[in-house]
């Protein structure tokens, strides 16, 4: 089966690259499934879970937190806010971010910190779920 390379980069750092078979990532228009020779596109990723697929080897989940994925005919690199590895997630540390973000969407305070906590939010449940696997 054919493959193409995955990098995911943030502004730090490189956190992901190796060939893969399939990808899954949630784009704001909904989820997208890349395969090898994929038409070229550019699209905006919402704050959700990268699905890695490599034949004969079990998937691999990134956090990733918005950006944009830029598909090629034998590439895709995905620009993430910031993105995590499933042993890079400290559990404690996103449950404690989730319990935050909850309590200030729960003091609805005006509309600015209401989409900040709600992003928080999206984001600590990213965490958990992958790094929860």
């Amino acid at each position: 089966m054919s493959t193409f390379l995955l990098e995911i980069v943030t502004p730090e750092r490189k956190v992901y690259a190796e060939p893969a078979n399939m990808i899954i990532a949630r784009g704001v228009g909904g989820e997208l499934g890349i395969l090898p020779n994929h038409i070229p596109m550019v699209t905006p990723l919402r704050i959700a879970a990268v699905t890695v697929k490599k034949q004969g080897e079990k998937d691999v989940q990134i956090a990733v937190n918005g950006g944009f994925m830029e598909v090629r005919k034998d590439k895709v690199v995905i620009l993430a806010e910031s993105a995590e590895l499933p042993g890079q997630i400290d559990l404690d540390r996103a449950q404690a971010a989730k319990g935050r973000a909850e309590q200030r969407l729960a003091a609805k305070q005006d509309q600015i910190d209401f989409k900040r906590a709600e992003l928080a939010l999206q984001r600590a449940m990213n965490r958990i779920n992958v790094g929860g696997r």
